[in-house]
């Protein structure tokens, strides 16, 4: 009798499946800068999402809404001034407003999560951060996270 060959599985792995479904929501940011999306997840299943933009009721960042957006700023520069809510802060902003619980679950956001956002994350009780690319991941950025016990890596796709 000939031994059953194992079916391979056609669909993406978690980390995929979530991180994709962060670059689709990415489309719906309305800063004018920068097109940034988290995603919250809990026993595989999408609890929570965020991208970035102005806050609720405020004009839209690419509608002239966030002057530092609209000015001339480099990159990196004059944060202070923008009003922009960064996708981690905006996902857990909704969980909030929604009356989701965020404890032990993982995130996946599409670029690396700043000092202040890795601060909101540990406080939320989020106990993984999937990130895609680099932006403001300092060295306290991620002792930070690793101290608090949050677990921490860089999305790597797979073939």
């Amino acid at each position: 009798m000939a031994a059953k060959k194992k079916a391979i599985d056609p669909r993406p792995d978690w980390d995929t499946y979530f991180m994709e479904i962060a670059l689709v929501t990415a489309t719906r940011a309305n800063c004018s800068r920068r097109k940034v999306a988290a995603v919250v997840v809990s026993d595989n299943r999408v609890i929570s999402t965020g991208y970035n933009g102005t806050p609720r009721g405020v004009k839209n960042c690419f509608e002239g809404g966030c002057p530092r957006c609209a000015g001339t700023a480099p990159s990196g520069a004059s944060l202070e001034e923008c009003i922009c809510v960064h996708a981690e802060q905006n996902a857990i902003c909704q969980a909030a407003y929604y009356g989701i619980r965020l404890a032990g679950a993982t995130i996946y956001v599409t670029i690396s999560p700043c000092l202040t956002c890795a601060k909101l994350l540990i406080n939320a009780g989020i106990k993984e951060v999937v990130y895609g690319g680099d932006y403001a991941f300092t060295e306290q950025t991620e002792h930070l996270l690793k101290e608090a016990g949050v677990k921490c890596r860089r999305y790597v796709k797979k073939n």
